[in-house]
């Protein structure tokens, strides 16, 4: 580059430079010419005004974007399946399709990520792209919906999970290992994540974290008003589903301020969370019921082998997880 020439930090998210470098794992990727492209598409750049934790981000830190977190993938699966093209693109488009807030209003009027994902697998810009590359989305949608690496087996830690939970200990401040240590002591057995013993403490600790997380206050009290407030704006008709879905974070809160019916509550949740009230299937009149919907303990293998036979302790960690409560009732004071 010619002097006096700006050029990119090494964690560049758009593409400038040849090589991305992702904070958190600090593996350097070197961007192949469709990962460039994909990476300036709009579909992918909106995942960086999409908050990974969701309405959670109103009452913790964890404010990292679903594009922070949408590298992190790539940068795994850089690692360990570098010539892997198809699956490298498939990681850097998983999550395309999430609404505003992520995980926030899933389900609601039947939103599902994951089929809102595949139509934009299909349509321009990203079809166009693909093509482009000599690559074709069908094959893109069967990995994203197949056994690998990235989406794994039910139960059995992947890739995309993997750095959820090791990039929220970190925000949380839970994460005590050099992620970067912890990385060269894991592996890819078969669709899994493998570790060694040591390292298999370390996530199982982050996954009960998470649920821990995912079933505090902190996370049903924001989460449950959002649902409630996208819920009365579909029915004010004041938004159709479809635009709500690719919505940004910023857009949607801008929509529940221009609507009469949420604006309050809205300004509430943001600046007055405090107030809000979470207990266990409290008996209450006022106030109204939330239920999680699922929580995530996925494990990984244990030196190759399932983690019941090679550490029957961390199994039985990740067993008592069914025990935490899933439905809630929530109230204002």
């Amino acid at each position: 580059m010619p002097d006096g020439v700006a050029g990119p930090v090494p964690t560049n998210v758009v593409g400038l430079g040849e090589v991305f470098t992702d904070p958190l794992w600090r593996v350097p990727v070197r961007l192949s010419p469709v990962e460039v492209d994909l990476l300036r598409t709009e579909p992918v750049r909106r995942l960086h005004f999409v908050a990974h934790g969701g309405a959670s981000a109103v009452s913790t830190l964890q404010s990292y974007s679903r594009l922070e977190h949408t590298l992190g993938v790539l940068s795994l699966v850089a690692h360990f399946r570098a010539e892997d093209e198809l699956l490298r693109v498939a990681a850097l488009l998983h999550d395309i399709g999430h609404l505003p807030l992520s995980h926030t209003l899933e389900g609601i009027a039947g939103l599902d990520h994951h089929r809102i994902g595949v139509r934009l697998l299909h349509a321009d810009p990203l079809r166009e792209v693909l093509r482009r590359h000599g690559i074709r989305a069908d094959d893109v949608a069967a990995v994203l919906d197949g056994r690998s690496p990235l989406t794994g087996r039910a139960g059995l830690l992947n890739l995309d999970h993997l750095d959820s939970f090791v990039r929220s200990g970190r925000s949380a401040g839970r994460l005590d290992a050099d992620p970067v240590a912890l990385l060269g002591r894991l592996g890819i057995e078969g669709d899994a994540v493998t570790a060694d013993r040591a390292a298999a403490e370390v996530l199982v600790g982050l996954v009960r974290a998470e649920a821990r997380l995912h079933t505090s206050w902190d996370n049903v009290g924001p989460i449950s008003v959002v649902r409630r407030l996208g819920r009365r704006l579909l029915d004010e008709e004041a938004l159709a589903p479809d635009r709500l879905a690719r919505m940004t974070d910023p857009q949607l809160w801008a929509a529940f301020e221009s609507c009469s019916a949420t604006r309050e509550e809205s300004a509430m949740v943001r600046y007055e969370p405090h107030r809000l009230h979470v207990a266990v299937a409290a008996d209450r009149s006022s106030g109204w019921d939330f239920a999680l919907r699922k929580i995530y303990s996925s494990a990984p293998l244990v030196d190759g082998e399932p983690i019941g036979a090679a550490a029957p302790h961390l199994a039985a960690e990740l067993r008592s997880l069914q025990l935490l409560p899933t439905e809630f009732r929530v109230w204002w004071d």
